[in-house]
C-alpha cells in the first residue's frame, strides 16, 4: 500500500523496498511506501519504531492522531486490516492536524479498497482530495489501489476531481512530447531546418517575381527569362519540398504520440487474477507474456479450448490469456458534480509515479506475483479493454470488432497481432521458454 505514514523524532522507518525517508527534528515526516498490490498485507514487512515501542514508552498510554495512524500502519502490515481501520478511525476522531488527517483517510481508504469497499474507499479520498490537498496522481499511480481504479466509484471520483480542477491523469499528455523527443531526438532540429530552408526559398521566390516580371517584359537590360523561370522554379519545389517534410514529420509525432499514448492505457488496464486479485497490466512485466483473445464469445472459448491442449509449453513460455467479448463492456454513468474550494491545507503527498515501476520490479513482488498467475486472467473493466483494442484495430487498419489476437512481450509492448485467433502449435514454436536466454534479453 503506497501508504502514508507518520513517524516520530529519533526513530527510524524501516520499509520492505528502498526508499529515502526525509524528517527532520522537532518536526512529523512523511513516507509512502513502495510495495506492490500484488503482495497481501500479512506479508509486507513494516518496522514502525513508534508502534513497536508504544508498549515500552509510559506516554504511549496517551493516544495520539500520529500513535493511531503509525499504530494503524503496524496492524495493516501483519494482515490485521479491521483493526487497522479502527486506528484510523480513532485518529481522524482525535482532532488531527490537516497533514495526520491526511494520512488516515488516505490508509483508510487503502484499508477499504482492499477489501472491496469501493464506496467507502472513494468517500475517504474524496475528504482528502476536497479538505487536505491530496494529489491525484497518488490514486493514479498507487498500484494498491489497482482493484479501486476498476470501479465505477474511481470513474465518478475522477470526474469530480476534474470538474473541481484537479489534474486527474491529463498531465500525462504534457509529457508525451517529451517522450516523443526522446524516442526522436532529431526531430526538433529537422523542423528548425525545414522552417529555416522554406523562409530561404521564400524570401529567395520574393527577390525573384520582379526579375521574373520584367523578363517576361523583355526590352533592353531585363533579365534572361530561362535563368529566371529556372530559378523561380528551384524556390517553389523547395518550399513544396520543405513544407511536405514538415507536415509529414508532424503526422509521424502524431502517430508515435498516438502510440505512446496507447501503450500507456494498456499499461494500466486491470486483470483479476485467478486468486481474485485485481492488478494493472504493467505489474505483469517481465513476468508473463499476455494474450489477448478479443471476439465474440463462442470464438474466444473454441480458441480457449484449442490452447488447453498446449497448455504446459505454454505456460512454460510465460503465455497468460486474457479473454475479451465483444459487448461485455457498459459505460457506468457518472455523476457531474466537483470538488468546490478547498478549506484546508496540507502538505500534499508525493507522487509516486516515478517510482511505480521499481516497485513493480522488486524480487519479492515478482515471486508472490508468480505464485498468483495462472493460465488465464479475467478482464476488469472490460469497455476499456475494447476500447483499447478497437482504437489499436484502427491505427493497423482492421475493422474494429473483428475477431483478433494480440501478443504482447515480456516488457509490455505488443510483439504481434493478426485476426482472428492464434495458432497454439506455432506459438509454442516461436515464443521461448522464460528461461532462455531470449526471454531474459526480451525483458
Amino acid at each position: 500500500m503506497a501508504t502514508a505514514a507518520i513517524f516520530l523524532n529519533q526513530h527510524h522507518f524501516l520499509c520492505s523496498s528502498s526508499t529515502v525517508a526525509r524528517s527532520t527534528s522537532g518536526a512529523l515526516s512523511w513516507h509512502l511506501r513502495r510495495t506492490s498490490v500484488i503482495t497481501p498485507p500479512k506479508k509486507r514487512v513494516v518496522s514502525l519504531a513508534a508502534a513497536c515501542s508504544a508498549s515500552q514508552s509510559p506516554e504511549a498510554d496517551t493516544q495520539t492522531a500520529e500513535s493511531c495512524v503509525n499504530l494503524g500502519l503496524s496492524f495493516f502490515s501483519n494482515g490485521r486490516v479491521k483493526d487497522a481501520l479502527v486506528q484510523f478511525e480513532t485518529a481522524l476522531s482525535l482532532d488531527p492536524n490537516p497533514i495526520e488527517a491526511q494520512a488516515a483517510l488516505y490508509n483508510k481508504a487503502c484499508c477499504h479498497a482492499y477489501r472491496g469497499e469501493g464506496k467507502l474507499t472513494a468517500d475517504c479520498l474524496r475528504t482528502a482530495l476536497r479538505d487536505y490537498n491530496l494529489k491525484f496522481s497518488t490514486i493514479l499511480n498507487d498500484p494498491d489501489l489497482a482493484s479501486f481504479r476498476a470501479l465505477p466509484e474511481f470513474k465518478e471520483l475522477q470526474e469530480e476531481a476534474r470538474l473541481g480542477g484537479e489534474d486527474v491523469g491529463e498531465s500525462f499528455r504534457r509529457d508525451l512530447k517529451l517522450i516523443s523527443e526522446v524516442q526522436a531526438p532529431f526531430r526538433g532540429i529537422r523542423r528548425f531546418f525545414y522552417v529555416a530552408f522554406t523562409a530561404a526559398a521564400g524570401i529567395s521566390m520574393f527577390l525573384t517575381i520582379p526579375r521574373l516580371v520584367r523578363a517576361l517584359q523583355g526590352g533592353d537590360g531585363a533579365p534572361d527569362l530561362l535563368g529566371t523561370a529556372g530559378n523561380a522554379a528551384v524556390n517553389v519545389g523547395g518550399i513544396i519540398v520543405f513544407v511536405a517534410l514538415f507536415i509529414w514529420d508532424n503526422k509521424k509525432e502524431e502517430q508515435q504520440l498516438a502510440q505512446i499514448t496507447r501503450d500507456e492505457t494498456l499499461s494500466r488496464l486491470p486483470l483479476r487474477l485467478s486468486t481474485n486479485r485485481v492488478v494493472e497490466l504493467v505489474q505483469l512485466r517481465e513476468t508473463v507474456r499476455p494474450v489477448i483473445l478479443a471476439g465474440k464469445k463462442d470464438t474466444v472459448s473454441l480458441a480457449i479450448q484449442k490452447a488447453e491442449r498446449f497448455r504446459t509449453e505454454l505456460v512454460r513460455r510465460g503465455v497468460l490469456l486474457v479473454p475479451v467479448i465483444w459487448g461485455e463492456g457498459r459505460e457506468p454513468a457518472v455523476e457531474k458534480k466537483g470538488f468546490g474550494a478547498t478549506r484546508n491545507s496540507a502538505a500534499a503527498l508525493p507522487s509516486i509515479g516515478e517510482d511505480f515501476e521499481k516497485r513493480t520490479q522488486s524480487v519479492v513482488t515478482k515471486s508472490k506475483l508468480k505464485a498468483e498467475i495462472r493460465f488465464k486472467a479475467e478482464v476488469v473493466s472490460p469497455s476499456e479493454w475494447e476500447r483499447w483494442i478497437r482504437d489499436q484495430q484502427i491505427s493497423e487498419g482492421v475493422t474494429p470488432g473483428e475477431d483478433v489476437y494480440i501478443i504482447l512481450r515480456l516488457d509490455g509492448r505488443v510483439r504481434r497481432s493478426g485476426k482472428g485467433m492464434p495458432d497454439w502449435q506455432q506459438m509454442v514454436k516461436e515464443l521461448p521458454p522464460m528461461e532462455a536466454l531470449f526471454s531474459k534479453l526480451e525483458r
